[in-house]
């Protein structure tokens, strides 16, 4: 018998050593949180460099906790997009509600399982409230069922999956399904995952609000059937990520019902304002949808790796999941308590529930009621603003709360309007107050404004403008004399 190896309980902290840990992050996370407002909303020159100097063989030999906190938050936080500040007005936000953190300490250190009922029966059930507060939100019936994911993209996967499952046989290479060329890049990747050609992913046209159109939708699914297709799926956005469109998804709803197709709905960004009652005006028809993906990590404000899928007919979920192993314990056959191994694509997973139940029962939902409606009011407000300011064109006015928009010039179209664009945005995300990203539509090279974290605030988007404004006045008057005469 081969001798025992030395026992070591190196990594084993005491309660004092543990305490010392914390006490030391906390100090350096609170530092870092009370100066977020005076931070750059960017800061990423440089960036390759730094990457290329962190890297290392394996390390022997440890180090001490200050050296290792101090290479944290004074070199490599800084080097970042900063996602929580109240002028991260880029790409959609995620605030990251610091009782979340709380709740992640809480959760990683008790390191309970919860993929199976049985292992955790109390804290398994916290993760399905959660879930039915937001089957509730969103209009869904007892029976809806859902799973808190990483994010939107694998809520979209296993949507599409389960939509596959349910509309489609084994042999399902025939079916097709149908996207606005406004849609999530996420839902491609979900049909190329769930093994869909290319081919089979139909992009439709977006009208001139950025929805998709439901004439050529309904022509191309006519057209499809009629070459031996089998259209089984049909993309809705509520929210999309270029200018915020949300489509006619009561009209959506309809089509998918004449057609016997499932209708799944990706509301990751604008799913939860579905709490204020512009959000329900705008979303009409959102609870009518067989699936939706909402993601937490944005319109919730927790921590980004918190997406979330909910189904309406729960059992569809199970259909599509659902494979037992010698080794797992016996499933639930009671409906009011969920194995989530058994209706997600995880065994394994993280205890994503505390980090929305915790400040849920901390504050109650009206917090996040005012907070969205309080987004929704900036961006009304800012496009006001923009509104008035020269040479500024409203290119997608606000359904949500992104507000997309572009510099004109006289006489300048096509490459060099987008060129110009491109300088001014530069040049607003230069003063680091702000940090505004871009993308591209029908009419070309546009800049946006995305308002959802909960620490933005009117101070902030005051500092917006008023950086918009001298960006704009910047590159007009770097043109020619000749080309901006009379411009202001």
């Amino acid at each position: 018998m081969a001798p025992m190896a030395c026992e070591d309980r190196s990594l084993e902290l005491s309660p004092e050593e543990f305490r010392h840990l914390v006490d030391r992050a906390a100090k350096r996370i609170i530092q870092h949180v009370a100066s977020l407002p005076d931070q750059p909303a960017s800061d990423v020159e440089g960036g390759a460099e730094l990457a290329r100097s962190l890297q290392e063989s394996l390390p022997r030999q440890g180090q001490k906790l200050e050296v290792l906190l101090d290479q944290l938050f004074d070199d490599l936080i800084p080097k970042s997009f900063n996602t929580a500040g109240p002028g991260y007005l880029a790409f959609i936000p995620g605030g990251g509600l610091l009782h979340s953190a709380v709740a992640d300490l809480i959760s990683a250190s008790a390191n309970r399982y919860v993929g199976v009922w049985a292992a955790a029966p109390g804290l398994a059930q916290l993760e399905a409230n959660v879930i039915r507060w937001f089957c509730k939100i969103v209009g869904y019936p007892s029976e809806a069922r859902g799973f808190l994911s990483s994010g939107g993209s694998l809520a979209n996967f296993s949507a599409l999956v389960t939509a596959r499952r349910e509309r489609l046989p084994d042999d399902f290479l025939k079916g097709t399904l149908y996207v606005s060329q406004e849609v999530h890049h996420s839902v491609q990747k979900a049909a190329m995952l769930a093994g869909f050609p290319a081919r089979n992913v139909r992009s439709i046209s977006s009208d001139q609000d950025f929805r998709i159109r439901l004439d050529e939708l309904e022509d191309r699914i006519r057209s499809d059937r009629n070459e031996g297709w089998k259209p089984f799926l049909i993309v809705g956005s509520a929210g999309t990520t270029n200018t915020g469109a949300v489509d006619d998804l009561q009209a959506l709803s309809e089509l998918a019902r004449d057609e016997s197709m499932w209708l799944h709905l990706d509301a990751a960004y604008g799913g939860f304002f579905m709490l204020t009652e512009r959000g329900r005006s705008i979303m009409k028809g959102l609870d009518r949808a067989d699936s939706i993906v909402l993601d937490p990590h944005k319109g919730f404000f927790v921590p980004y790796g918190t997406g979330s899928l909910l189904v309406r007919d729960g059992q569809a979920l199970k259909r599509a999941h659902s494979l037992h192993a010698a080794y797992m314990p016996d499933f639930q056959e009671d409906t009011d308590l969920v194995d989530f191994c058994e209706i997600s694509p995880e065994l394994s997973r993280a205890f994503r529930g505390l980090r929305i139940w915790l400040p849920l029962k901390m504050h109650g939902i009206e917090p996040f009621r005012r907070n969205l409606e309080e987004k929704l009011d900036l961006t009304h407000w800012a496009t006001g603003r923009l509104k008035r300011l020269p040479h500024i064109e409203i290119v997608a006015p606000p359904q949500l709360s992104v507000v997309a928009f572009r510099l004109r010039a006289p006489g300048v179209e096509g490459e060099a309007l987008d060129a110009l664009n491109r300088r001014f945005l530069t040049r607003i995300n230069a003063r680091k107050r702000v940090y505004l990203t871009a993308t591209t539509v029908k009419q070309g090279f546009i800049l946006r404004i995305c308002v959802l974290s909960y620490r933005t605030h009117l101070d902030r988007m005051q500092a917006a403008l008023e950086d918009i404004e001298a960006a704009a006045e910047e590159v007009l008057e770097e043109r020619p004399r000749s080309k901006v005469q009379g411009l202001k």
